[in-house]
């Protein structure tokens, strides 16, 4: 029951990375602290839709 997501910059909005999770486990929207190439910090991405 693993899906695939994408993860998203909070602050310039790029779609950086991609991951899978169980949905059944964590139906929440998932959120971590990742490397933004554009920004060149880290900052929060989010699951996107």
């Amino acid at each position: 029951m693993r899906v695939k997501i994408v993860l998203a910059c909070t602050e310039c909005h790029d779609r950086n990375y991609t991951t899978t999770k169980n949905k059944q486990k964590h139906p929440e929207r998932m959120e971590t602290m990742k490397y933004c190439p554009r920004l060149k910090k880290h900052t929060l991405h989010r699951e996107t839709k």
